[in-house]
């Protein structure tokens, strides 16, 4: 095990990253009247310190500790799912009970889902990878990260329950499924989601605004039409960093969710392809570090926090840009949110730790 092995091209990739999103962000909720734009700002510096501790842990800490946590983690997962829909509990908010406030501080287990997932299908995967074309093995794992889907569908966080599937069933091609297992579960998958979809009146909402923004733009569509607003101010070039309007409590969650319209809006089409450019490449260095990764667990780790990055990019740039309904899921290292940037940075640190110990330096 060499220092050498760290990626350095990739861990300046990610500074970069937390960088611009910190300056996004206070650009984002500067001249707001609804926020507390100091507050925000701590905030975001303080979680932006905890999130750098973590990577640095997650990079320190042996593989084999990782390892033997993925069971035991999965188990932690679940019950904080769980607790948090406790009454008197889970904190509710915008109809949606998803966070435990602890000291003024929020923990959000749908974050601990994800990591929980990538860390679990890693370990599941680097013990049965050899009976993977065996429905058996198969099933197990899509039954632990299904009881975790259920307990997520329930806050409700359906967007979590797409990135988290998503990634489950990603490893699973990947460690050598058979591409008709695959295929059935990505057709009872949809089946699925358009049963949960269209359970829900909101849901239904959702999807009708997604379609067609402009007949409810007071009230379902407001999101997205004041996205689509911002995407067209900013033109090719932009209006410039802090010129933006649509911030200025015109467009919800701006320093969050739809950090990535404010981007555009002041940044324009260049600043934001230039952000894609940027998200893209690290996530792309980090599957082909994975791929150079001679240890089976490590590899699977690898190839898991690169795909939750990048499902939940294109996801975040989906709903931004109105290709895909609206969902509550934050751009890894860009949007403001504690939980996110902690997890995110964490799994970062991990990926590096694996090509630490069991990468070919010559890839």
């Amino acid at each position: 095990m060499n220092a050498d092995r760290v990626d350095l091209t990739n861990t300046l990739l990610w500074l970069m990253l937390i960088g611009f999103g910190s300056v996004m962000i206070v650009s984002a909720v500067t001249g707001s009247v609804r926020l507390n734009a100091d507050d925000l700002m701590f905030r975001q510096a303080l979680y932006v310190g905890i999130a750098l501790l973590a990577y640095v842990v997650a990079l320190l800490l042996p593989m084999r500790f990782w390892e033997f946590a993925h069971r035991p983690m999965m188990l932690v997962a679940i019950a904080f799912c769980a607790v948090v829909l406790l009454p008197g509990v889970g904190d509710t908010a915008g109809g949606a009970q998803r966070w435990i406030r602890i000291a003024g501080f929020s923990i959000q287990p749908a974050e601990i889902a994800k990591f929980a997932v990538v860390l679990y299908m890693a370990g599941y995967l680097a013990r049965f990878e050899d009976n993977i074309t065996d429905r058996g093995t198969l099933i197990r794992p899509l039954m632990m990260v299904g009881g975790l889907a259920a307990l997520l569908l329930v806050q409700p966080d359906f967007g979590t329950v797409v990135v988290c599937v998503g990634v489950c069933v990603a490893l699973l091609f990947l460690a050598g499924a058979r591409m008709s297992h695959v295929l059935l579960l990505v057709v009872l998958g949809g089946l699925l989601f358009r049963v949960v979809a269209y359970a829900s009146p909101y849901r239904v909402e959702r999807l009708a605004t997604f379609l067609d923004p402009w007949p409810f733009a007071n009230n379902e569509g407001y999101q997205l039409i004041q996205s689509l607003i911002a995407f067209g101010r900013g033109e090719i070039a932009g209006l410039g960093l802090g010129a933006g309007v649509q911030k200025l409590d015109f467009l919800p969650e701006a320093h969050n969710d739809f950090i990535y319209a404010v981007v555009a809006e002041e940044l324009g089409l260049i600043g934001a392809l230039l952000l894609l450019v940027l998200l893209s490449v690290l996530v792309l260095r980090m599957l082909r570090a994975a791929r150079a990764t001679g240890d089976s667990f490590a590899r699977y780790l690898g190839y898991g926090a690169g795909l939750l990055f990048g499902i939940q990019v294109l996801i975040n740039v989906g709903v931004n840009v109105g290709l895909l309904p609206t969902k509550g899921l934050t751009m890894p290292f860009i949007s403001y949110g504690g939980n996110s940037l902690i997890i995110c940075c964490a799994l970062f640190g991990m990926s590096q730790r694996a090509f630490w110990e069991h990468g070919d330096v010559r890839r």
